[in-house]
């Protein structure tokens, strides 16, 4: 068949493009189509290594798993992961290119269309079907020049588009509006249609506002999305569970929210155990109360580490683990549990040493080339917080500009580098997705209830399951919501 595609626009950041996106590609594989998502450039910190070793946005990757398919980095070509304020790392088909500024890659950027192309045409090729997704909003006037994610990609793939509003923030109307008004009009004839997301309330109270928005714009909207509560992860910086606790669990989890944090999707598994309560703390005198302390992934291990002690969160942490808190590092967190970090080729900072937490022996040395890789292993010499967990598989992927050795037994071994350690209640490892083994998760937590006197688990929550299932709910409620006629019309150029 001729291969079909469609754009996804919004009118903001955080407006849900992505879930929108995962949630069509779901309809068109349960209609028995091959669909394929495709995001230009993605901006963000959490990433994700396929099984040939490269990087990609971890949107793509939700998308991806909700079309039934394995991600591949032609999903996601260009991935700009942030550093500092003003510079960002570039990274093209997976793998770094360079650390460039926001005006050096403004300039550069028109040089990776036939890369763009390269990867599109590929998925126009083999898949029935492609859903794209841009990046913020079409309308940044300033930005598109050179557009490679929004209207111009639009363009250069020759896609219809469906322009996508929050109506939860506010200002839904004036938001569809003024896109649209500053659109070339080359670029409004490519929009087909509208979604309203994220409705709360009475539908028949917002019908006269639709309505009259149609007559405004002169284009339909498709229709109008509920807010829902689905456990599929959320890249987004915006993302809502930065600002509250996952629910009232028992067992109580405070992740340190790192201005650098990457890789925050790892803990997304622990909020799916009705008896784990988890948040998000940036204030030293937010800890104290909990029975794990999770520092997650950073893109600046040295920034972040120079943050947590000038806010006095670190000096609390090591209180706090003396005194039997569970201490869980993940990558750049546990880059940080050791004695110092050091960065002899100013890769990440101009400090070229550090001192880390020291509650584990270990030396973390920054070096030039990028650990990117999937990984299988099974754990070893367990003790304290882990013991008795020998044997359990730990499947996950590595990204990481680091190694790190030292006098630490490893539980999880690697090539030159100790990938996990465990000390009493410490616990540290350079493996993102470990939460999402559903054994290694339930086993750790079963510790964490026999010390507070809760009666164990048997078994662990399946989490890949899960996301199943939570897949089929995001598309029963795109089908409910939309007009998937009308999108398939639209597809076929009506």
């Amino acid at each position: 068949m001729k291969h079909k595609n469609i754009m996804v626009l919004g009118t903001a950041s955080n407006v849900g493009k992505s879930l929108i996106t995962a949630g069509l590609c779901r309809v068109f594989k349960q209609d028995g189509y091959s669909v394929c998502p495709f995001k230009s450039q993605n901006m963000a910190l959490n990433s994700y290594i396929t099984n040939d070793g490269k990087e990609m946005g971890r949107a793509q990757v939700v998308q991806a798993e909700a079309a039934g398919i394995e991600p591949m980095a032609y999903m996601n070509p260009i991935l700009l992961k942030p550093t500092t304020d003003k510079k960002s790392q570039v990274i093209v088909n997976g793998k770094v290119l360079e650390n460039m500024s926001a005006k050096d890659y403004f300039r550069y950027k028109d040089r990776l269309k036939p890369e763009i192309l390269k990867a599109y045409g590929y998925i126009r090729e083999n898949y029935d079907v492609s859903v794209l997704e841009g990046a913020g909003s079409p309308a940044e006037i300033n930005l598109k020049q050179d557009d490679i994610v929004n209207t111009g990609m639009a363009e250069m793939a020759d896609a219809p588009v469906i322009l996508v509003g929050d109506i939860d923030r506010g200002g839904v109307f004036a938001s569809v509006y003024g896109t649209v008004a500053l659109l070339e009009e080359s670029e409004k004839k490519r929009v087909k249609g509208i979604v309203i997301n994220k409705f709360r309330g009475d539908l028949n109270i917002l019908k006269p506002g639709i309505k009259m928005l149609e007559d405004l714009v002169g284009i339909p909207v498709l229709g109008v999305v509920p807010h829902a509560e689905l456990n599929i992860e959320d890249e987004d910086s915006l993302s809502e569970k930065f600002y509250k606790k996952s629910g009232p669990g028992e067992i109580k989890v405070s992740v340190i929210k790192l201005k650098h944090l990457s890789n925050f999707t790892d803990l997304d598994p622990l909020g799916s155990y009705s008896d784990v309560s988890v948040k998000y703390v940036s204030r030293a005198s937010e800890l104290g109360n909990e029975d794990i302390i999770i520092i997650p992934g950073s893109k600046n291990t040295i920034e972040d580490l120079k943050d947590l002690n000038e806010k006095g969160i670190a000096e609390k942490i090591i209180r706090l683990s003396k005194n039997g808190t569970a201490i869980f590092g993940i990558c750049g967190g546990y880059q940080m549990l050791g004695q110092k970090v050091v960065d002899p080729h100013a890769i990440e900072s101009d400090i070229s040493e550090i001192p880390g937490l020291g509650i584990l022996d270990l030396e973390t040395v920054m070096l030039p080339e990028k650990t990117t890789t999937q990984y299988s292993g099974t754990l070893s010499g367990t003790s304290g917080i882990l013991a008795g967990m020998d044997g359990v598989k730990v499947d996950g992927y590595e990204i990481h500009q680091g190694i790190t050795n030292g006098d630490e037994s490893a539980i999880l071994k690697g090539e030159n580098c100790i990938k996990g350690v465990v000390r009493g209640n410490i616990v540290g490892t350079y493996i993102h997705g470990i939460f999402d083994n559903g054994e290694f998760t339930n086993s750790f937590l079963n510790k964490i209830r026999e010390i507070k006197g809760m009666d164990s688990c048997e078994s662990g929550i399946d989490f890949r399951e899960q996301k199943e299932l939570e897949y089929d709910k995001l598309a029963e409620l795109i089908r409910s919501s939309l007009d998937m006629d009308k999108i398939y019309g639209i597809m076929d150029g009506e």
